[in-house]
């Protein structure tokens, strides 16, 4: 049952989706794994403007699949009209369960532990919980409660993250550190451990593609898709660069190493523990916001699923507010099994290669589709192509290829998911064959 979209979305709104989704656990979560293997501020530094132009080169890409396809889904929608559905299905299940459920999870779980300075006796797995499905509730009572509430949230996370590096570059409490480079750091950059850390990196950003998910509700897709993702990937490029170097510039190195609350540590190196606690539940409030731009975008995603397979359109049917209530609460389901199953450090790392692999086919479908249908109206053109498209999938199957070598365990988790994913297209393919006759 295919239903007339509804467009309400403008690109403000579209904009803070894309911010609000990438600035969040990553950012706050990931500088103490990277420094386990790189004790160098240059190379880290590096990993995130590097990371900051793999997103920005996909975008690009993704920007002109949105422009041919202008219509909710995301990589489920482009990858079943482009290459096949079942390709587009195993893509929309990944998306809905690890590109959307378990970030909300994993930014509901960095919520609680930032809120343990401030609470000690709070239980990390009750508090997130308790994010979750408030957040479910108010996204799922109805569109403008849910556009205000994204809006605002994004504009005080940034306006957070701002104030932090403005009072850390006047503070005289500084490490003595060197963003040049010596001769070993160029040699990390090609390393093996610069391109398994670029997982982290990546997790980071993702997110940069949001908007695509909600393009059937975003007002002139064809101008504000382009704008949204844009502006968003580079301002969060921007505020990650300058974070991660305040983070280092404030706070020892060796205290960062292979912890979590990076945000928190090195607010109480710049304010003392008192105000750190302060920074440590607005960082909580923060990550709020990312965990509700999941929220909001995943059950979109299910919805085009149920819209295309019968035994799945209890998913695709909105209520009278105009939203997939069915899909909110198959989203929440998602959510709190993962809540309840899973540890923070491997749904972390199970998501970011998941992630890479989906949209770096994502982006190879591109030059399929300018090969299959090179006169399709497209408003949007990739710049720099085929360029930008290129380095994008390059880099990502270096980035691949490395952590395949060093991490297999958690790489074989994500082929399994998507083995899983083929196969229960299959299934359902035949149920529906069976159904209709």
């Amino acid at each position: 049952m295919n239903q007339k979209p509804y467009r309400h979305l403008d690109v403000s709104t579209a904009t803070s989706l894309v911010i609000a989704s990438m600035i969040g656990t990553g950012v706050f979560t990931s500088l103490g794994y990277q420094l386990v293997d790189i004790r160098s501020v240059f190379v880290i530094i590096m990993l995130w403007i590097i990371g900051g132009i793999i997103s920005l080169f996909g975008a690009l890409s993704y920007c002109e699949l949105a422009s041919a396809f202008p219509k909710s889904g995301g990589e489920y929608y482009l990858l079943s009209k482009i290459i096949h559905p079942s390709i587009g299905f195993v893509a929309g299940l990944v998306s809905a369960t690890v590109g959307f459920s378990a970030p909300a999870v994993l930014a509901a779980i960095a919520f609680a532990n930032y809120f343990k300075p401030l609470f000690p006796s709070i239980d990390t797995t009750t508090a997130a919980t308790i994010v979750i499905l408030l957040l479910n509730i108010l996204h799922a009572k109805g569109l403008r409660i849910g556009k205000i509430f994204q809006e605002w949230t994004t504009i005080f996370k940034i306006l957070l993250i701002l104030l932090f590096i403005i009072i850390a570059f006047f503070s005289p409490n500084h490490q003595d550190i060197s963003i040049f480079p010596v001769d070993y750091d160029f040699r990390l950059l090609i390393s093996p451990e610069f391109a398994v850390n670029l997982v982290w990196v990546s997790y980071a950003y993702a997110g940069w593609n949001s908007s695509i998910y909600v393009v059937g509700e975003i007002v002139q897709p064809e101008k504000n898709v382009f704008r949204s993702i844009f502006i968003g990937t580079l301002t969060v490029m921007v505020l990650y660069v300058f974070l991660n170097y305040v983070f280092l510039l404030i706070t020892p190195m060796n205290d960062l190493i292979g912890k979590v609350e990076v945000g928190y540590l090195s607010a109480s190196y710049l304010l003392g523990d008192g105000l750190a606690e302060v920074i440590s539940f607005f960082i909580g409030l923060l990550l709020i916001s990312t965990v509700s731009s999941y929220i909001y975008i995943g059950p979109r995603i299910i919805q085009a699923i149920g819209n295309d397979h019968e035994r799945l359109q209890i998913f695709s049917k909105n209520d009278n507010n105009g939203l997939p209530f069915n899909a909110f609460c198959l989203q929440l389901f998602i959510s709190l099994v993962f809540i309840f199953t899973s540890s923070f450090e491997q749904v972390l790392l199970y998501t970011g290669i998941t992630l890479i692999m989906t949209t770096t086919i994502t982006v190879c479908s591109l030059f399929y589709l300018r090969y299959k249908n090179p006169d399709i109206k497209r408003p949007y053109v990739t710049w720099g192509y085929p360029w930008t498209s290129l380095i994008f999938v390059l880099l990502n199957s270096w980035v691949l290829y490395y952590t395949f070598k060093l991490q297999t365990f958690e790489s074989f988790v994500g082929i399994g998911l998507i083995i899983f994913s083929f196969g229960l297209f299959y299934i359902l393919k035949k149920a529906n064959k069976s159904y209709a006759s």
